[in-house]
C-alpha cells in the first residue's frame, strides 16, 4: 500500500526547496533565536507559536522538514508532541538518529543542535535513542568527557559509529558505545536488531551523515551513502509514526556575538557563494527521493 505523504516545512533558513503536496510554515522571524541553540524558554516560546499551525494542518504532518542542521533540537519539541497524540502509541518509542556527530554532548546554556538527543531519552515515552552513523571525533579521547554519559551507561542512549575509537566512552562505562569497522557492519548490525522489538519508531535524519559525494551541508560530514540510508528507510517506514528531517544547506551571520564564537568553536565549513544553489539543488533531488522512499 502506497502512504499518503503530507511533507510539512518548518521554514527557518529557505533551505528547503518546494516539495509536492507540502505544508509550509514561515519562520524566518526565529531564525536568529533558535539556530545553533537556544534557552529552554525561547524554544518554549517556539512551540507555543507552533502549536496553533500545527493543529490547524490538513491531516499529519509526515514527515517534518527542519532545514539546516543548525535546527536540529526543534527535533526535541516534535518527539515530545507525539506524547499528545489522539489515539497514544501502544509502548515506548524507539528513537532512530542517523546523524554524523551524537548529539548527546554538554551544553549548559539551554539546548543546542549538539545536545538535543540527552534531552529527548529524558522522555517518559521514549524507550531509547539510537545515532548510527557517527564519524565525528566527539566520541572519542579528550571528547568523551563531553557526552552524557549516563544515559550510554543506562543503555538509554546507543552510539553506532564507524571507524571511530570508543574505548575511553566504554571505559567510562558507556555500554551504549559502539564502533563498527564500516557503515555496512553498522547497518547490517541495526537492520539485524527490528524484528527483536514491535515500539514504534520515530526517524530523524540529519543529512551530514552522508558523505558529499551524495550531497553538501554546511556540517563536517560522515561516510554513509545515500543509497544505503535510503535502503534502510524502506525497511523502517512501516514502523514510522513521526519522522524529521535536517541537513539541508544554507548560510547565515549570526547578529549574537556568543553564537558566532560558538559556531567557529565547531569549525562550521565556509560555503562558496557560488556553489550554495547547486548544493541546494542536489538537496532537493534528495529530498524527492526521500519521499518517493517513504511512499513506495
Amino acid at each position: 500500500m502506497k502512504r499518503m505523504l503530507n511533507p510539512l516545512v518548518l521554514d527557518f533558513d529557505a533551505a528547503v526547496h518546494a516539495l509536492p503536496g507540502e505544508q509550509r510554515i514561515a519562520l524566518s522571524d526565529w531564525q536568529e533565536a533558535i539556530r545553533f541553540g537556544c534557552r529552554m524558554k525561547t524554544l518554549r516560546a517556539l512551540e507555543a507559536a507552533l502549536a496553533p499551525q500545527l493543529d490547524a494542518l490538513l491531516g499529519p504532518a509526515f514527515p517534518i522538514f527542519i532545514g539546516s542542521g543548525d535546527y536540529h533540537h526543534v527535533s526535541y519539541l516534535l518527539i515530545e508532541r507525539l506524547r499528545h497524540l489522539r489515539e497514544p502509541l501502544r509502548e515506548p518509542l524507539r528513537v532512530v538518529v542517523f546523524d554524523n556527530h551524537p548529539d548527546n554532548m554538554r551544553y549548559p546554556f539551554g539546548i543546542h543542535c549538539g545536545s538535543w538527543v540527552w534531552h529527548v531519552s529524558r522522555l517518559p515515552h521514549v524507550a531509547s535513542v539510537e545515532v548510527l552513523g557517527i564519524t565525528s571525533s566527539d566520541v572519542e579521547a579528550g571528547h568523551a568527557w563531553e557526552n552524557h554519559l549516563r544515559p550510554l551507561r543506562q543503555n538509554k542512549v546507543r552510539y553506532g559509529c564507524v571507524g571511530r575509537d570508543v574505548g575511553l566512552l566504554q571505559k567510562l562505562g558507556g555500554r551504549g558505545a559502539n564502533s563498527y569497522a564500516s557503515t555496512t557492519e553498522l547497518l547490517d548490525a541495526f537492520t539485524a536488531t527490528l524484528d527483536a522489538s514491535s515500539a514504534p519508531i520515530y526517524l530523524s535524519i540529519d543529512k551530514d551523515v552522508l558523505s558529499p559525494q551524495d550531497v553538501h551541508t554546511n556540517w563536517d560530514q560522515g561516510t554513509m551513502r545515500w543509497s544505503e540510508l535510503g535502503a534502510v528507510i524502506e525497511q523502517l517506514r512501516e514502523r514510522l509514526v513521526g519522522c524529521d528531517v535536517t541537513g539541508d544547506v544554507s548560510v547565515y551571520r549570526y547578529q549574537s556575538r556568543f553564537k558566532r564564537f560558538l559556531s567557529g568553536l565547531d569549525q562550521q565549513p565556509d560555503i562558496p557563494a557560488r556553489q550554495l544553489s547547486d548544493w541546494q539543488r542536489d538537496q532537493h533531488t534528495l529530498n524527492l527521493d526521500l519521499l518517493r522512499r517513504l511512499a513506495r
